[in-house]
């Protein structure tokens, strides 16, 4: 047997060139497979049995503008893969480059990663709301040979941060000036023959790098391999069952791991049949057109459907409703209906704590949402609830062939599966710095596991404070109750060194027009701080906000204030407001208006 270490300094070593990871059992390290994915789930092996069985199926629907829909049966699909691998294969660069996606989600995206996949390259997906800085930083670090340069709504924002030089390659959605200033996917695919036979990349090949939305600091780049996400969604669909019939709406970011996942290798693996949201104005459209059997929202998503069904039906018109039986039924299905998940059979959140009363609302209304939770480095598949289970307040037990333990220094959870990532790219020391020395990685989440296996969160490590009083706050409960208000789409709580903490509410669109009458904003005034009153009475002492901030300017992705999945950004609401707070604590005030 001959082992080397991996080149980038990562947790894998190449085994007669297969990767590895070392697993410990006691003391004794012990070497195990990567992953054991029979060769036929892999991503490209997918594609080539749709293709073969069902070519004629339609496989992606992607709207083109002004009620104009294109349709994708698996012939097409992997026609025009084939065209675009041979075009990036005459290219010439190594085995194993990098080509980037920069694109919103649609059916180009997929078609481009299954062709770099097939050219014998590796894809780096970004962000399609990321910072011309980011943008070329992640270019320059991934070594991207070519980016393809999609459906997106600031390009020119992004634009200065293409390295000069750099080959593009763009799609029928693209912005004006990369169709005129670059070849395109259409008349690429229509000179280039498209690759013969079935190329074929094994399970130990890297398959992509992932770079991190960077809550915290500039991106990484996770690398994962083919075997990984064949390993991983093989888990997750015996927790999460789908099949060739199901629908779903791909909106969240593909470059996002959880629709890279769910979607991408879900479509692959089932052959289901995807659709495309044309934009954030059509969505409640978009919903309709689709009405998706498998739904997968983060937790700001179903905080605004709540407050949509609130602005129409007050809560208490809402209880009294469903509180008689023999118009319970219709006033669900008419709801669910309105929101177009009236047909939903699986919905689903994560990416950030579901809070435990919004998952009581859905509940109510007859849809029950599964609460995951991952991370990028496992592929997201660590944890889900069960369906038909009551298992809300916990993320459930993790999945088959998925380890927990929870760290007794500190309660950090801790885990390790065969979807763990190789390590971050060209990041040794980072990578290091992620996993326990006896291979676990190191979720940076707090939390316990009860009596029978399920998981509760209950923070981030890191984000605890400690007040003035020197009594530790962990924020992430508190904000679950902070949200539910129905003018609040987003909330911090903070307060590291103050006498007490304090929370920060972001309001939704719908309640900064409705503070715009003096009357309202008075009205609306009393009931944030009746809200902060009842909160605090179910705290403990060193636990109770001083006081709410309301502000009502919106934390966005354009100013940096959250990733694309709506997770907020911490360390830039210290950046924003932390020179406000010792003013803010003594105002004596208990709701304060703040317009930054």
């Amino acid at each position: 047997m001959r082992i080397r270490v991996n080149p980038h300094g990562d947790r894998g070593a190449l085994v007669n060139n297969q990767v590895v990871r070392r697993a410990f059992v006691g003391k004794q390290p012990d070497l195990i497979m990567a992953t054991q994915s029979p060769p036929a789930l892999l991503a490209l092996q997918r594609l080539y049995h749709w293709e073969t069985t069902t070519p004629n199926r339609v496989a992606m629907s992607q709207p083109m503008g002004n009620g104009v829909m294109q349709d994708f049966t698996w012939a097409q699909t992997a026609e025009q893969v084939r065209r675009m691998a041979a075009h990036l294969q005459s290219q010439g660069w190594e085995p194993g480059s990098k080509v980037a996606i920069l694109s919103k989600n649609c059916a180009w995206w997929m078609m481009t990663d299954l062709a770099i996949w097939m050219a014998g390259y590796v894809s780096v997906p970004l962000y399609p709301t990321l910072a011309a800085d980011t943008v070329r930083q992640i270019l320059t670090h991934s070594e991207a040979k070519a980016v393809f340069i999609g459906k997106l709504d600031g390009w020119q924002n992004m634009k200065p941060g293409i390295p000069p030089g750099m080959p593009c390659i763009g799609y029928a959605l693209s912005p004006a000036d990369v169709v005129a200033d670059h070849p395109g996917w259409d008349a690429i695919c229509a000179r280039t023959q498209p690759l013969a036979g079935n190329p074929v990349r094994a399970e130990d090949e890297l398959a992509t790098l992932i770079y991190t939305s960077g809550t915290t600091g500039m991106p990484k780049g996770v690398m994962h391999t083919f075997g990984n996400f064949a390993w991983a969604f093989a888990t997750a669909i015996k927790r999460v069952p789908m099949d060739g019939d199901d629908r779903m709406l791909s909106y969240l970011p593909l470059a996002h791991v959880v629709e890279r996942v769910l979607v991408e290798h879900g479509w692959l693996r089932t052959g289901m049949h995807i659709f495309f949201a044309e934009s954030l104005e059509t969505f409640a459209a978009d919903l309709q057109r689709t009405r998706p059997t498998i739904f997968f929202s983060v937790p700001r998503l179903w905080v605004k459907f709540q407050h949509g069904v609130h602005h129409k039906m007050p809560q208490s018109k809402l209880d009294l409703l469903l509180s008689i039986p023999i118009v319970r039924g219709l006033v669900r299905k008419k709801i669910l209906g309105a929101l177009g998940l009236d047909q939903c059979r699986m919905a689903a959140g994560g990416a950030a704590p579901m809070p435990l009363p919004l998952l009581q609302w859905y509940s109510k209304l007859g849809l029950n949402i599964n609460e995951g939770y991952g991370m990028t480095e496992n592929l997201a598949v660590s944890h889900i609830t069960e369906p038909g289970k009551d298992q809300q307040g916990t993320v459930g037990p993790a999945y088959e062939g998925v380890q927990v333990r929870i760290a007794p220094d500190n309660g950090e959870i801790q885990m390790r599966s065969q979807a763990l990532m190789l390590g971050y790219y060209k990041e040794p020391e980072q990578t290091r710095s992620a996993m326990t020395a006896d291979g676990w990685l190191r979720t940076g989440d707090k939390g316990h596991i009860d009596d029978q296996g399920l998981l509760h969160i209950t923070g981030r490590v890191k984000d605890l404070f400690k007040t003035g009083k020197g009594k530790y706050v962990a924020p992430a409960p508190i904000e679950d109750k902070l949200v539910m208000h129905d003018d609040v789409e987003a909330c911090v709580v903070t307060g590291a060194n103050l006498g007490q903490p304090l929370g920060i509410v972001m309001l939704s669109p719908d309640a900064v027009a409705k503070a715009q009458d003096p009357t309202a904003k008075a009205a609306m005034e009393a009931s944030l701080a009746q809200h902060l009153k009842a909160i605090n009475a179910t705290l403990d002492p060193h636990e109770r906000m001083q006081c709410l901030v309301v502000s009502t300017t919106p934390w966005s992705v354009d100013n940096d204030i959250v990733t694309p999945t709506f997770k907020v950004k911490r360390n830039r609401i210290e950046d924003i407001y932390a020179r406000h707070y010792e003013m803010w604590e003594a105002s004596g005030q208990k709701v304060i208006w703040h317009n930054a």
